[in-house]
């Protein structure tokens, strides 16, 4: 049975879910540069600062707003919490950079807006009461941040935290030692901020919460509101209270600010510009003017609607958020060069200025870090890091057209500085240097999936995918060299690419598909000989991206995938699942049987799959693909997850209860890949120096559908037609502003206006 929670509204701008009992917390995401927080339809989520090397102040691990009737002490929540208490109306408005939970309880109308602004540490949160009843009310709202600015709660914990209400800011603050902006612990304030003077407040959770209660019922409500509680050195909390009168019809509006700050001071500027007449609501638009800007240069119109509103809204917004934050709960550096990369399709400048700063945590040898965390560099002897610097920057330097990016300086992590093509150039040779007895990359304890952590710690171990992956970094770098007039590193980076692709298949191919690894002890995995995991899907979608195949094995390789691999939630990342530990293979091996890598439907690996099916024009797959892959399409299978975001993977039938249900969402790559896939493969908008060019592939079953996009400071309006359905995968004719256009390469101008008409066909003409 399909379950319908919600839908989309304002061209996918918003999701609105009506039913607060979703089968998870369906979660939206809230950022600037210096504070991330996320809060599911009933307000449930996190948020804290972060510094340059991933220290944190974690201000926020939960927050509710409480609301009690003076007259019989009743009380509910704003958040809608518990969800079976009987609230009307309800609707959760998941926005881009702003979460909206609205309801009726007891003839009282809420609404309840969440948003981080454009700059501060800090989220703001609005509530609006209208009484509807047919007389006067007192209401006394109270607004409660379960914090660990003084670490996460323990039993038996030693408590060192302190915190006390400051009358001259209407807030309760906080005072914390945390390691923030530097390797020594330094004073910092965590506070939660009212707009208007409190009637009461709390800093000590036991009195709040109390000892024995919980956040769906503190204390407080118990006792009629706050107990005015300052905190020593126990567990601390954040609480303000505010009592309003509402006559019959009245409505009010109260605001108030959580937030990680230095000083007080710090404190009382932002209460200034936040807190003001009017600073709520300017802020507001503000920061929802920037981040629809943000995603504003790129848009699709297919004849799938639900694909529509996920690629115009959430998706690029999803893209936007790795290319600047990761996966959150780490720092993570392929992570973020991979999410950069795919931002450039639709902001190139802002992915730019994100793609320096993360390559600036690259070593001076060229090797890459995995993450950065809690003030560290942590590498996690993971090698394919680097590689992904090159993909980020080649394609940054075809949707911007500049070769002086590459001449800019960033920095190395050891303080050290080179030019932009110097991190390349470091980056591919380091790799290439690191080939094991057979020429083939080492794996040392991984690459791309961080589960094959025994494969190679004696550094004999080889990636067939990361020599794949690497030999397509080395063709783009060849290709950058040449452009730059390096024509002595282009002629080296060529011969080895030549060498590579030929080690590649005479060493890697198993008769049907490309091998994933060669151990130190020389076992070769991913091959029908082995007795589980004989295939893995990357490296048959990676070879097909990389062009590396010779006499038609890619071909062959993706036939293999589609013949053992395929499922009707998607292709399973690997085949057939491991049922028991392998010593020789890593933790993929300790995962049950369907759960991610280990023979799960791992989306991120089947957006490759759907770009290898695109160059191979096979249009029907890609009509598959397209529709397993999206949350809201149950035509293969239904899928009980948030339709307006990509998860990172969907549990197969070997996942027994769990089938059909996702993995996490948001924090994965999945939707930024997704995105590439279906504007650089399926509309074929791929960047080139001398303009844009279009090689698309386009879904049987779709008879038209058009793009826009800015590119260098011009519009393009891109319409296609495909003449005969069923495998038009061929360029008959493109019309551009009225008449014929010879070539694959459309043209541009300063300013320009384009409109474009692109007929497909099952043979060009």
């Amino acid at each position: 049975m399909i379950m319908n929670y919600g839908h989309f509204a304002r061209d996918g701008q918003e999701y609105v879910i009506t039913d607060p009992a979703t089968p998870r917390h369906w979660y939206n995401y809230l950022w600037n540069d210096h504070y991330v927080s996320f809060t599911s339809q009933v307000g449930y989520g996190e948020g804290f600062a972060q510094d340059d090397l991933g220290r944190r102040a974690m201000l926020v691990i939960n927050r509710m707003l409480y609301l009690i009737d003076t007259a019989d002490n009743s009380s509910w929540t704003a958040n809608a919490l518990p969800v079976n208490q009987g609230y009307r109306n309800y609707r959760c408005t998941h926005g881009i950079g702003y979460t909206e939970i609205a309801l009726e309880y007891a003839g009282i109308v809420s609404a309840l807006r969440l948003f981080v602004p454009r700059a501060d540490s800090a989220e703001v949160w609005s509530l609006q009461l209208t009484n509807t009843r047919s007389s006067a009310c007192e209401l006394k709202a109270i607004a409660y941040v379960k914090t660990a600015m003084d670490t996460f709660y323990r039993p038996q914990g030693y408590d060192l935290g302190g915190a006390d209400f400051d009358p001259e800011l209407q807030a309760v603050v906080s005072r914390n030692f945390v390691k923030f902006g530097s390797d020594t612990s330094r004073l910092m304030h965590g506070y939660l901020m009212s707009a208007e003077p409190v009637s009461a407040y709390d800093g000590r959770n036991d009195a709040f919460i109390g000892p024995y209660g919980h956040d769906l019922r503190p204390v407080a409500l118990e006792q009629g509101g706050c107990r005015n509680s300052n905190c020593i050195s126990e567990k601390i909390c954040f609480a303000l209270e505010q009592t309003v009168t509402l006559a019959p019809g009245e409505t009010r509006e109260l605001h108030f600010v959580a937030g990680v700050a230095r000083d007080r001071p710090e404190i009382a500027g932002i209460r200034r510009r936040l807190l003001s007449h009017g600073g709520v609501a300017a802020e507001f638009e503000s920061t929802r003017d920037k981040l629809a800007a943000d995603i504003a240069g790129f848009s699709i119109e297919t004849p799938d609607e639900g694909l529509n509103n996920l690629f115009n809204g959430f998706l690029k917004h999803q893209t936007s958020l790795g290319s600047r934050w990761a996966r959150v709960r780490h720092n993570g550096f392929r992570d973020t060069n991979c999410d950069c990369e795919c931002l450039g399709l639709f902001n190139p400048e802002l992915a730019w200025e994100r793609a320096k700063r993360i390559i600036a945590y690259q070593y001076s040898n060229g090797y890459a870090p995995r993450t950065f965390l809690d003030g560290k560099i942590i590498d996690h002897d993971y090698i394919d890091n680097t590689v992904w610097i090159t993909f980020n920057v080649y394609h940054l330097l075809k949707e911007r057209g500049e070769l002086s990016m590459l001449e800019e300086i960033v920095p190395y992590n050891d303080g050290s500085e080179s030019t932009v093509y110097e991190h390349l150039r470091r980056s591919v040779d380091f790799l290439w240097k690191e080939r094991g007895e057979l020429g083939l990359v080492k794996i040392w304890g991984g690459d791309w999936n961080d589960c094959f952590k025994w494969i190679g710690p004696k550094r004999k171990g080889m990636s067939v995918w990361l020599s794949i992956a690497w030999y397509l970094a080395n063709k783009q770098f060849a290709e950058i060299a040449r452009l730059t007039g390096r024509n002595e590193d282009a002629g080296i980076a060529e011969a080895r690419g030549a060498e590579m692709r030929r080690i590649v298949n005479e060493v890697a191919w198993d008769g049907g598909h490309y091998l994933i690894a060669i151990t130190d002890d020389g076992e070769k995995l991913g091959t029908m000989a082995n007795e589980e995991g004989k295939i893995h899907l990357i490296a048959q979608a990676w070879a097909v991206l990389a062009g590396i195949g010779t006499d038609g094995k890619a071909e062959k390789a993706m036939d293999s995938v589609d013949r053992l691999m395929n499922t009707d939630l998607g292709c399973l990342m690997s085949w057939p699942a491991y049922t028991r530990q392998y010593l020789n293979i890593g933790d993929v091996s300790e995962k049950l049987p369907g759960v991610h890598e280990n023979g799960g439907v791992y989306l991120h690996a089947c957006t490759w799959k759907l770009a290898a099916d695109c160059l191979l024009k096979r249009n029907e797959r890609v009509q598959e693909d397209l529709e397993k892959l999206l949350p809201a399409n149950f035509k293969w299978g239904e899928k009980h997850c948030e339709p307006y975001i990509m998860c990172n993977s969907y549990f197969p039938k070997e996942a027994g209860y769990r089938y059909a249900t996702p993995g996490q969402s948001w924090r994965t790559g999945t939707g930024a890949w997704f995105l590439k896939a279906i504007a650089y493969y399926i509309f074929g908008i791929q960047p080139d120096m001398e303009g844009l060019r279009l090689n698309p592939c386009l879904p049987s079953a779709w008879r038209t559908c058009s793009i826009r996009k800015r590119f260098r400071g011009a519009d393009y309006v891109i319409r296609y037609e495909q003449v005969d359905l069923g495998g038009c995968n061929r360029i008959r004719a493109i019309m551009v502003n009225g008449k014929p256009h010879g070539g694959e390469v459309l043209p541009w101008a300063p300013n320009g206006r384009f409109e474009v008409k692109v007929i497909l066909g099952k043979h060009a003409t």
